[in-house]
This record gives structure tokens, C-alpha cells and sequence, in this order.
């Protein structure tokens, strides 16, 4: 009963939820910037710190805006996937093309 009910019906708050972890999980920055700052010889150095950085701490704002265009286009193709797969995965009541699969079989 889970299987055939709730998780259909639960699945576009599944996919939604992913798309923000997605997009959170490339955006952690708070924890690194408060907790270390980039850690003892940079260990702790993540990407969006980097970013963060070139820009406001060296001033290179060039690079840190180009560094920002790459972060988008890296978050919108794993974006872009998961959007792709979700016609797989992803239930709506309106979905014509499930209601005609199930009277043709």
C-alpha cells in the first residue's frame, strides 16, 4: 500500500526537495566561513569560500563573477537531470500519459 500510494503521491515533494539540496548542498558556505574560514592550509576550502574570497577579500571580482557563471551552469545541469528523470519517477494526478498506459495494458 505504501509503495502504490503514498510514495506516487508523495514523489513531487520528493523531486522538490531534492532540487533544493542540490542547490544547498553547492551553496554551503555559512558553516565553512564561521567554523574556519578556510581551515589551517586551506582543508576546509570549499568552492563557494573560494568564490566568496577572490571576490570580496582580494578583490578580484572578475574571476569571482566568472567562478559565480560556472557555479549556475554546474547547479542547472544537475538540475536539468533530475528534471529530466522525474518524468520516470514523478506522479501527477493529470498525467494522461500514465491513465492511457494503464487502459491500454
Amino acid at each position: 500500500m505504501f509503495f502504490s500510494i503514498t510514495l506516487p503521491l508523495l514523489s513531487p515533494i520528493i523531486l522538490f526537495n531534492l532540487i533544493m539540496q542540490i542547490i544547498n548542498g553547492f551553496m554551503v558556505f555559512t558553516q565553512a566561513q564561521i567554523i574556519t574560514g578556510g581551515g589551517p592550509v586551506n582543508e576546509t576550502l570549499v568552492y563557494i569560500l573560494y568564490l566568496y574570497q577572490n571576490s570580496f577579500k582580494y578583490y578580484e571580482m572578475g574571476y569571482g563573477s566568472a567562478m559565480a557563471w560556472i557555479l549556475l551552469v554546474i547547479v542547472g545541469f544537475f538540475t536539468a537531470m533530475v528534471f529530466r528523470s522525474s518524468k520516470q519517477w514523478v506522479f501527477y494526478e493529470n498525467n494522461t500519459d500514465m491513465a492511457s498506459k494503464k487502459k491500454k495494458g
